[in-house]
């Protein structure tokens, strides 16, 4: 029998990244790629797998630890046979990774990865900001937050000191800062998880007992639900949202699938209409490019990306994910299909790391398999728009002598009005409408 130690593996540009859950114990037996721990960074959550099979036999971290890549987490005891070769074995166990004692300098962050939200000049933030001035590289040395939190308290000139954290072990939160600013704008002192009693900040809503009405239960949102409920709210917050609604004859685009069904089923991959709405998006995407970019920090400039990666948002049985597909303008129909197929086993299964989330430019929310008529997609900021696809179905439409039965797809693209207004909105979206009516326009 030999022991092996168990380090965090390769979690891309991740730095500190708390730990939410510790799914073994000392005793255990797993087995190769049971998950072992939950990771959680500002963007998303992983599950490590084990790289061996045997029994646990020494737990070297606790939850709300930070862990970066070559952290030793953990002891195994394998057989000969499953034990893994010797030099990819960590040298010595490393301490996990200490919580960052100061924050760096103050800086612009990178507007395609994690923006910090802008307030306006009018905004509560604003004028708290200007209101307490603050030494950026002093202020929140000693709390504890993560980089992204310190940043965005940096830059709305909030002291973390004065700041009660709420988060695991008094982890501070994005909305613990959110509700200092409130306080101080009210007057009030903030209360936890980030409720302020009025003000003139957002007013919150009323509290209700609700079992006096009759009986309740209730339960706690999944992690998933957590984290993009926090960031589809600050995308509400800060992205003015405009949505354009429009819809398309898709006729001769399923027939052609269908005709194609039989030879991509040949080669293991199910055909379905997103991956011809990938290939016109990105069509169009190159036609309107402030479609494919995201703005600056400051709001002041728009970042065009000349790289076409396709968020697809998947529903899983944990909730809603997003999973990137990448340089979708260089790939063709069944190349696109493999990807989105295993990309959505991965999504379903929760074996999503972070590089398949990150690289986004432009994302596809759809819901036609499922019903309805039309939505209202919330933008994934920092991207500046997001399409919509609803339930396509037969209609009578006129050909100018008579009405001919046509399936039609309802669509709808939502967009950051900043970055682009309604007159081109409406272009880009009647754009991609005729991509979808004739694919001979794509080879054009």
């Amino acid at each position: 029998m030999a022991t092996q130690q168990i380090t965090i593996p390769d979690i891309g540009d991740f730095d500190a990244v708390e730990v939410i859950e510790i799914l073994v114990a000392a005793g255990d037996e797993v087995a190769v790629d049971d998950s072992l721990v939950t990771l959680e960074s500002d963007k998303a959550t992983m599950e490590i797998p084990s790289p061996v099979a045997g029994k646990i036999t020494n737990v070297a971290i606790s939850i709300g630890d930070s862990v970066s890549e070559g952290t030793y987490i953990m002891d195994v005891e394998v057989s000969g046979d499953a034990a893994a070769p010797a030099e990819e074995k960590p040298a010595a166990p490393q301490e996990p990774a200490p919580a960052p004692q100061a924050p760096a300098p103050a800086q612009a962050p990178d507007s395609a990865q994690e923006p910090a939200p802008q307030p306006s000049a009018a905004s509560p933030a604003a004028i708290a900001a200007a209101s307490k001035p603050v030494n950026a590289q002093e202020m929140g040395a000693s709390s504890h937050a993560s980089p992204s939190v310190r940043a965005f308290a940096r830059k709305l000139g909030v002291d973390l000191t004065t700041v009660a954290g709420t988060g695991p072990k008094g982890r501070i939160q994005q909305t613990d800062v959110e509700a200092a600013i409130k306080a101080v704008m009210s007057g009030q002192k903030a209360a936890p998880g980030g409720a302020v009693s009025g003000g003139m900040g957002i007013p919150p809503v009323p509290e209700v007992d609700f079992s006096k009405f009759g009986e309740t239960t209730t339960e706690e949102l999944g992690r998933i639900k957590k984290i993009s409920g926090k960031f589809l709210h600050a995308s509400w917050l800060n992205v003015p949202h405009v949505t354009q609604f429009d819809e398309c004859d898709i006729t001769e685009m399923d027939q052609f699938r269908k005709d194609q069904k039989a030879a991509a089923e040949k080669q293991g991959i199910k055909l379905t209409p997103l991956v011809f709405v990938m290939k016109a998006v990105v069509k169009a995407l190159q036609d309107f490019p402030s479609f494919n970019a995201s703005l600056s920090p400051d709001g002041q400039s728009i970042i065009k990306k000349h790289y076409y990666n396709i968020g697809i948002a998947v529903d899983t049985p944990n909730g809603l994910v997003v999973p990137v597909v990448k340089d979708v303008d260089k790939k063709g129909i069944y190349e696109l299909s493999q990807d989105l197929m295993e990309i959505s086993a991965k999504a379903r299964d929760g074996k999503l790391g972070p590089a398949d989330m990150a690289g986004g430019t432009f994302t596809i929310s759809s819901l036609g398999g499922i019903g309805g008529t039309q939505f209202t997609p919330i933008v994934n900021a920092p991207e500046v728009a997001i399409m919509g696809l609803s339930k396509a179905k037969m209609q009578p439409v006129w050909n100018g002598s008579e009405f001919a039965p046509r399936l039609v797809m309802p669509f709808s693209v939502s967009y950051d009005h900043r970055a682009i207004d309604g007159a081109e909105g409406v272009r880009f979206t009647t754009t991609v409408g005729n991509y979808l009516s004739d694919l001979r326009q794509l080879i054009l």
